[in-house]
């Protein structure tokens, strides 16, 4: 790999990123690839030592940091996890990221944790519940967080309104903010008929503060969001209405399965940076 300088994108926008994970560790503390910020899972970072903090500081030095947090489970019947939320203000503190997220779901019952982003009826009971969550978190942690929209592979019977009204709603009693994930719009629109573009319609423009981009698995019976592949030309098409409803939102690149070199990586990045690109010199 060549040595390149990393941009840091024009003003406030950070452009395209992707997600620091272990297989690269080398080539971001060698090489410094050509990306505008890079995000990880807040969880894989939360002891206060070890050489992955070690990295994390390195890689923070250079690129603006994001944290998406994977285990809190906003809307899990126990709680939030006292001891989780520790870890994430000790973390946060340390690092100064430059957006934080959480995902839209539970993953917790009776004391045992699942390994899952597990969906939500969308209810106005478990409105009030995710949004008074939201409203500790972003107090005990002195700032605004995005939230997440999932995929998911079955829908509540029990659910009142929609995804897209279910997060505006959200915004609109807490303040924070989305992150969107065009590809889990795409894979919920082919397993069970939702329209993508219906969905950001309902969402107010200006709470979008950033966008997720990944591939997914076609099987027999749905489409399986697993992180494995390149982005989907459909997905690709969705993201550019995306851009066109919300502006140059930074977006990243998300791989978490079979994971491959980081060449790939930042060919995709390359992609949705020139989609941001071409959107921002048709607009000027």
């Amino acid at each position: 790999m060549r040595t390149v300088s990393t941009p840091r994108g024009v003003g406030p926008r950070l452009g395209a990123g992707v997600g620091l994970r272990a297989p690269h560790y080398r080539d971001f503390l060698d090489f410094r690839p050509a990306v505008g910020w890079v995000e990880v899972h807040s969880e894989n970072y939360f002891g206060d030592g070890g050489y992955d903090r070690h990295v994390l500081e390195r890689v923070r030095a250079d690129y603006p940091l994001s944290l998406h947090g994977v285990g809190l489970g906003l809307g899990s019947a126990d709680g939030l996890d006292g001891r989780h939320l520790a870890k994430l203000k000790r973390l946060v503190d340390a690092t100064e990221p430059t957006l934080v997220s959480e995902h839209l779901c539970w993953g917790a019952a009776d004391g045992r944790h699942f390994n899952d982003l597990l969906p939500l009826a969308y209810t106005s009971e478990a409105l009030a519940l995710i949004a008074e969550r939201i409203a500790r978190v972003q107090e005990l942690l002195g700032r605004r967080i995005l939230v997440e929209n999932l995929s998911t592979y079955l829908e509540f019977a029990a659910s009142e309104m929609a995804e897209g009204d279910f997060l505006a709603e959200l915004v609109r009693r807490t303040g924070c903010g989305v992150l969107l994930d065009v590809n889990n719009l795409y894979v919920n629109e082919i397993n069970h008929g939702a329209d993508a573009l219906a969905t950001m319609r309902t969402i107010p423009v200006g709470c979008v503060e950033e966008i997720h981009l990944a591939g997914h698995l076609v099987t027999e019976h749905c489409l399986i969001d697993h992180h494995g592949d390149r982005v989907a030309d459909a997905v690709w098409r969705l993201y550019d209405a995306a851009l066109r409803r919300f502006g140059a939102v930074p977006s990243l690149i998300e791989w978490d399965t079979d994971i491959p070199e980081i060449d790939v990586l930042l060919e995709e990045a390359a992609k949705a940076r020139t989609r941001m690109e071409v959107l921002h010199a048709r607009a000027a």
